[in-house]
């Protein structure tokens, strides 16, 4: 049983799969950080909003004006600066992966639709040394 699950550990397709797996947890965290830190700020300046900040107080505890940590502190919110952030995170994640998954469609194409080796007429020297050898061929052996 142990021999089976280290052949199945060892298949090509799993192991992909987990450089897969760990690259795209890496990527991931570049998309956030570029949504959180980058993309989110300027579109704070640009609305004047803080989204990270941003949400809904479930209960009369919760105070109006505090930060989404100290409010979660005092009771349930609906955190939709959050949700917001996440969302633009998945668009921006969801669209690269679409670009490279187009470019590498594109680069499979193109191996696939390899151009064909047209077939030119063969010259008049071999059209007569193909006639020859098939002359000789014809010949009974002596």
């Amino acid at each position: 049983m142990l021999k089976e699950f280290k052949d199945f550990i060892m298949r090509g397709n799993v192991m992909d799969l987990a450089v897969g797996v760990i690259i795209g947890a890496g990527f991931g965290k570049i998309v956030d950080s570029a949504v959180t830190d980058l993309i989110m700020p300027l579109v704070g300046i640009a609305g004047d909003v803080d989204f990270s900040n941003r949400y809904l107080p479930l209960s009369d505890k919760v105070q109006p004006g505090l930060t989404l940590a100290a409010a979660r502190a005092q009771g349930p919110v609906f955190a939709y600066g959050n949700f917001f952030t996440a969302l633009i995170n998945f668009i921006i994640l969801a669209f690269i992966i679409f670009w490279i998954i187009k470019g590498v469609n594109r680069l499979m194409e193109k191996k696939a639709t390899a151009p064909e080796v047209l077939e030119v007429a063969p010259t008049k020297e071999e059209v007569l040394l193909t006639e020859i050898r098939d002359a000789l061929r014809a010949q009974p052996l002596k």
